[in-house]
């Protein structure tokens, strides 16, 4: 094994996939190992010695959804917050927000009970001045307070600390002398940003995150050191980018959706290199399915999720929907009738009930295998010699297909029906209600099942075609693998554009540019170049929310160029393009100033995923078996998926299998193989 090889790994709730890069040789390998729910550090090191010693590695990046599913589940740490006397409230009021539409009640509960939120005396004002100096050892006597109330973690967050982090640095001193642990953090250190509760949340819940994650990457790195292993580990951040673990562990709140982004940032180039710079990405793995657009080959990027209702994180992250259709996904039928295809899962262990491992509810998995659409005698990841048909289809027969008044393979049907409906409604959500026409789209679906659906994807949206991937069940871990390096920060301005001192803003974007900088280059990882993004939250004065304005500026011989005309010329361009005009007479502010040093990975060459000189449709050539269609049984040619050669087309029905995944072409559905591997599928007598 050559020190110059990297691994990218992705652990999600069924399997762990990995993608194995010779960065020297230009070669590549892939694996996919059972996880193991709760203690991930097996199937993550079970996965990479499948490669070879572990102690010959270079580095290893990981995406991760420890830190999601913490936060969805509400298993994060016991914490504390010490906030501004007169504050305590700010996690329950929020934007005065409900769970539903109508009526006049909710259930929102703060991951921080309120007798854990403890008020000191402290006041800054909005211009940075401060009225009221902070008392040392009254943040130590409330810090003492909350630990022995069983926190674990702190948060501190004082009014106004954006403009002015005195009060707030000289608390946070105070409390790490009395705190046992490195587990405390000030508002201003995660978010120096306006609005206190998108800041108190942001920073209470990295709080809530940090002895989890902590754990989780301590847990890991033990098990690598076991293994001999002295080279770089990092990890997938939200945006796409890729951090130290040192960073994930201070901002383990930028991990969340760590995995599902890594995904979209290879489904994106993988699009954009094959021709198709729009596409909708779907994330199908055994608990969710994650939807993402990609628009003229640009990921979006959100300033802020939510990632469960009033659960507010503010720091840049792809754009992501995600809903509870996976292939563990069980399918149920309801107190009134209807049939229910998650959000509780089955995960990896006991898993499908074809699994054989103790599960006695029907999944989606188990309903693809009654279909005939996934082979019971080659499961992919390796890790079961054969799936148990009969006792999915006993499983469906009991309940669904006998309260519905159905046979079994129509019960089946209407399960994988079912969740293709919820995965089209989570394609609309980013599409259709987004202003963009899914005509002009292509889908591309991955994960272990995304491309089991394509042709619903393809039909019941409107979608252009789909494109799968050469390697759909690995592609989050080759995003691992090809993510850049970033670090994002951001700084409250409250700058008028009239009278603009420029000189002053172009040393702050300067200094901004230098501090991101250094974090991307502690990072240790080899890169082409380090790129220096600006972008202003801008807005009329008099409004409330703000546009954001990409600067066509970088910094060159210690300087940025920034002048005020070039602020006004990028607001007008921005505010034009979200609303279509202008407000002339009307002046305009800066609010914040955002930057992103991005750290790009030496380019990853797509053609080396595709097929060899060997590749030919006899070699591919399975056979044909029977796979159920609209109601009837179809005879489906089989294909070895990675043995076709390029410019194969394939009509349907037709599967295509591989050990990573398999994908599933309807009767009325042609497949390509294009030049890089990936199939294109289309309706048939439709170019590609």
């Amino acid at each position: 094994m050559t020190p110059r090889a990297i691994v990218g790994v992705d652990v999600g709730g069924t399997f762990t996939d990995l993608f194995y890069y010779d960065e020297a040789a230009g070669r590549f390998r892939t694996g996919k190992v059972p996880s193991n729910r709760g203690d991930e550090a097996v199937g993550f090191l079970a996965g990479l010695k499948g490669f070879g010693p572990v102690a010959g590695l270079a580095s290893i990046v990981h995406g991760t959804t420890v830190g999601t599913n913490a936060l969805l589940e509400r298993k994060g740490a016991r914490i504390g917050l010490i906030t501004t006397r007169g504050f305590r409230d700010v996690l329950e009021m929020r934007r005065r927000d409900r769970r539903h539409t109508w009526g006049l009640w909710g259930d929102f509960v703060p991951v921080v009970d309120r007798d854990l939120r403890l008020e000191v005396d402290e006041r800054t004002l909005a211009d940075g001045t401060i009225r009221q100096a902070v008392d040392p050892d009254q943040v130590a006597e409330a810090a003492r307070a909350l630990l022995a109330n069983g926190a674990e973690a702190l948060a501190i967050c004082f009014v106004n600390a954006y403009a002015n982090p005195e009060n707030e640095r000289v608390a946070l001193e105070a409390a790490s002398a009395v705190w046992p642990n490195a587990n405390v953090e000030r508002s201003s250190g995660i978010l120096p940003e306006i609005r206190e509760f998108e800041r108190t949340s942001t920073t209470v819940l990295n709080a809530y995150l940090q002895p989890v994650v902590g754990s989780y990457l301590g847990k890991l790195d033990r098990a690598l050191d076991s293994e001999g292993f002295e080279g770089r580990f990092h990890i997938v951040q939200s945006n796409g980018g890729v951090m130290s673990t040192a960073t994930a562990r201070r901002l383990p709140v930028r991990t969340a959706l760590s995995g599902p982004a890594a995904g979209v940032i290879a489904a994106a180039a993988i699009a954009v290199e094959a021709g198709f710079p729009n596409v909708i990405t779907g994330d199908l793995g055994g608990t969710s399915f994650d939807v993402s657009l990609v628009v003229e080959g640009e990921t979006a990027l959100a300033a802020q999720t939510t990632i469960d209702f009033g659960l507010v994180i503010r720091t840049p992250m792809i754009e992501i929907s995600t809903i509870g259709a996976g292939g563990g996904s069980i399918a149920d039928v309801d107190a009134g009738g209807l049939l229910q295809v998650g959000p509780e899962s089955a995960g990896s262990r006991p898993g499908p009930v074809c699994y054989g491992q103790g599960n006695t509810r029907p999944t989606l998995t188990d309903a693809n295998v009654v279909l005939g659409r996934i082979n019971a005698e080659r499961p992919i990841g390796g890790a079961l010699n054969r799936l148990d048909v009969e006792a999915a289809k006993a499983a469906i027969h009991e309940h669904v297909a006998a309260p519905l008044g159905l046979d079994v393979m129509a019960a089946a049907e209407a399960i994988v029906r079912v969740a293709d409906g919820k995965m089209a409604g989570a394609i609309r959500l980013v599409s259709i209600e987004r202003g963009h026409d899914p005509q002009k789209f292509a889908a591309v679906p991955f994960g272990g099942g995304g491309a089991l659906h394509v042709g619903a994807l393809i039909k019941d949206v409107g979608l252009r075609g789909a494109l799968v991937p050469r390697y759909p069940g690995v592609t989050s871990a080759l995003g691992c693998v090809i993510a850049d390096i970033r670090h994002d920060q951001v700084q409250t301005l409250n700058l008028s554009l009239a009278g603009l001192d420029a000189a002053a803003l172009d040393r702050r974007m300067v200094a901004e540019a230098e501090n991101a900088r250094a974090v991307v280059e502690a990072a240790g990882l080899t890169v082409s170049r380090i790129d220096t993004v600006f972008e202003l939250d801008m807005h009329y004065v008099g409004q409330t929310h703000t546009v954001a304005v990409a600067l066509p500026v970088t910094v060159e011989n210690g300087t940025t160029g920034i002048t005020a005309d070039v602020i006004q010329a990028a607001f007008e361009a921005a505010y034009r393009t979200s609303f279509s005009r202008l407000l002339p007479g009307l002046s305009t502010r800066i609010v914040n100033l955002r930057t992103a040093a991005i750290g790009r990975r030496p380019h990853f060459d797509l053609a080396a995923l595709a097929p060899g000189p060997d590749a030919s449709i006899e070699a591919a050539r399975l056979g044909h078996r029977p796979v159920w269609f609209n109601g009837a049984w179809h005879e489906a040619a089989i294909y070895a998926r990675l043995s076709l050669p390029v410019g194969a087309e394939i009509p349907g029905p037709a599967i295509l299998e591989q050990p990573d995944a398999t994908t599933v072409v309807d009767p009325d559905l042609t497949a390509r193989v294009d030049r890089l591997g990936n199939v294109v599928v289309t309706r048939t007598g439709e170019p590609a």
